[in-house]
């Protein structure tokens, strides 16, 4: 997996300074199925909020 992934959703539990994703790795899903034209078009399933 690439070492710099950028997320700016600081309230994740994977976030870490400098906008940098700290998972280690990422899924990702189109919601057309297994394809997708645009961004828009997709989500994160990684996203874990933190425990406040």
């Amino acid at each position: 997996m690439p070492r710099e992934v950028m997320c700016e959703v600081n309230n994740c539990e994977y976030w870490g300074n400098g906008n940098l994703c700290k998972a280690d790795s990422i899924y990702v899903v189109s919601h057309k199925g297994d394809t997708a034209s645009r961004s828009e078009e997709t989500d994160c399933k990684t996203f874990k909020p933190h425990d406040l």
